[in-house]
């Protein structure tokens, strides 16, 4: 929290008995803070005007203005003295989640599955999530939970003895694997051989056998090299890549710890776990022996917390998979898990392309790196139009491009559904990534001209309107960035790097920040802080900052 949010809340709280930290918020217009009084009418029995006129009088917060207005407080800071303590203060240094350990499970690949457009959401939420709370001091686990068992893969390996080639493989890679299972897949629809080819494989699979299972991994292996290169393309990373089978062999304990508890039923001959009359039972174990996936993923997080002593376990998933989630979550309830309240189910909205011509639409599915390529190219035609002379054009496009992407996919509330167009996403003008890229281009391109080398400032040179109006929004940056943190949602970070840039581009047209004397250092201060916080939040949300666009 803002040392001033605090100083108000301490204050307040005296008087209003039901103040929580977050009602105290900055405020565009009137004043500095402000403090809505409606939520205590109900409880106070009085109008939200009456609440805030009576409290106005009796709080008192040294160096600040209180006043009521419409049913607010509204607390005014002296400039001078506000815009000195912001540039006493470093952004990102606040460590509030030290001591704190994270598990963050998303992206979560399918072996031998192109890695999609679908694929999207969780990966940049989820990248977007562990960039936040390392950087807030937490000790965070990236998992990529992958997507590796099941009989497709006792068909992908007939498919491959039948009609595959070593050679194609290592030149084709994914794109090989993906046609042998839709060739597969169609085949076996037509001919019960080839069926029961693959449920030979599979079970080989699971007995462990060498040529089975070293084929497998190779697969695998080819699956992960792919995905590789879009997570660097996307600034994202991981610490673990166990996926689903290594737990298989850990489901029995799961099991022991069910019938512990007197939760394991024989309903059909499958093991479920009833979990009440509004959901569904969870079923551990079909009637042929086969375990569930969310079997799995009890012992997924069994291991998760014993290994890792989670604080949090977040799953960056589809909100389609709700269900799922609350099933698992209500089993490790009914488990008496003390751990099991820090399991969160992160979901978000589904992604959906439009304004793209792509003509490497592979089979109905959309590569993701088609439209990484795709952006990429646009913003190369585009800096190439704006700054023919760039140097390393190639590479800023890159950034500019697949920045513009992610920036799109986490500017609005992960929960709301994404229509992606590529011209919207490379404005440069509008609240996109770009835009924020070339306002940081920009800062830093004035403190180059001016050979900027920092200093000690005149904060009374920057009390101006258009000036203040940027300090304000600086001021508690990393409020937002922890409560972005907390709450799972990247875009309040996206969103407020739009609204510094906004105003900052409103000062550097009001003030001419090269004007020599104590008010050109201040403006160089401020321009300088803005390129750094800027430059801050775009790591957070894996986009790269050129400092030439």
């Amino acid at each position: 929290m803002c040392d001033y949010k605090k100083t108000i809340y301490d204050a307040a709280k005296k008087v209003l008995s039901e103040l929580d930290p977050a009602d105290v918020t900055a405020a565009d217009a009137f004043c500095d803070y402000c403090i809505p009084c409606f939520k205590f009418a109900k409880i106070m029995r009085k109008s939200p005007a009456a609440i805030a006129a009576e409290a106005a009088v009796v709080i008192a917060v040294d160096g600040m203005k209180v006043e009521a207005l419409n049913g607010y407080l509204n607390f005014t800071v002296d400039r001078n003295t506000f815009t000195q303590r912001v540039f006493d203060t470093q952004i990102g240094k606040r460590k509030p989640l030290e001591g704190t350990s994270v598990c963050l499970d998303y992206s979560s690949v399918n072996i031998a599955k192109p890695f999609h457009i679908g694929h999207l959401m969780t990966t940049v939420i989820g990248g977007s999530l562990y960039k936040m709370y390392k950087a807030l001091g937490a000790e965070v686990i990236g998992i990529n939970h992958l997507g590796d068992w099941g009989t497709q893969f006792g068909g992908l390996i007939a498919a491959y003895r039948r009609w595959g080639d070593e050679k194609r493989l290592n030149e084709r890679g994914l794109d090989e694997l993906l046609e042998l299972y839709v060739r597969y897949h169609n085949e076996s629809e037509r001919d019960e051989e080839v069926a029961a080819e693959a449920r030979e494989w599979s079970k080989k699979i699971e007995e462990g056998d060498a040529y089975a299972v070293g084929l497998f991994e190779k697969f695998k292996a080819t699956t992960l090299e792919q995905a590789k290169k879009v997570y660097k393309r996307l600034n994202i990373e991981f610490d673990s890549y166990l996926g689903e089978s290594f737990y298989v062999d850990k489901v029995p304990g799961v099991e022991k710890k069910l019938k512990e508890k007197n939760l394991l039923e024989i309903s059909d001959g499958a093991e479920v776990v009833m979990l009440g009359d509004d959901m569904p039972p969870a079923i551990i174990r079909r009637s042929d022996g086969a375990s569930l996936y969310i079997a799995r993923d009890l012992a997924a997080a069994y291991y998760r917390h014993e290994n890792y002593a989670f604080d949090k376990c977040l799953y960056v998933v589809a909100s389609h998979q709700a269900l799922h989630f609350k099933q698992l979550f209500k089993v490790l309830e009914l488990l008496e898990e003390p751990w099991a309240n820090g399991m969160v189910h992160v979901s978000y909205g589904m992604v959906s392309v439009e304004g793209m011509s792509l003509s490497t639409r592979r089979g109905n599915v959309l590569y993701l790196s088609d439209v990484l390529d795709a952006a990429a190219e646009k913003a190369a035609a585009i800096i190439a139009e704006r700054n023919p002379g760039l140097e390393d054009r190639n590479e800023v496009a890159e950034s500019v491009g697949v920045g513009a992407v992610v920036f799109d996919a986490l500017f609005d509330g992960r929960l709301k559904d994404k229509n992606f167009s590529l011209a919207d996403a490379l404005n440069f003008d509008g609240e996109t990534g770009p835009y924020v890229q070339y306002t940081h281009a920009r800062c830093r391109s004035v403190l180059d001209k001016a050979g900027y080398m920092g200093g000690k400032i005149d904060c009374s040179q920057l009390t101006d309107d258009e000036a203040y109006d940027v300090v304000k929004l600086l001021a508690d940056f990393d409020d937002v960035v922890l409560n972005a943190a907390l709450k799972y949602e990247p875009s309040f970070v996206s969103r407020r790097l739009v609204k510094i840039c906004q105003a900052f581009n409103r000062f550097y047209n009001a003030d001419r920040i090269m004007c020599g004397g104590e008010t050109e250092k201040a403006r160089l201060a401020l321009t300088c802080r803005v390129a750094d916080t800027l430059a801050y939040g775009l790591e957070l949300l894996l986009l790269d900052a050129p400092r030439k666009m």
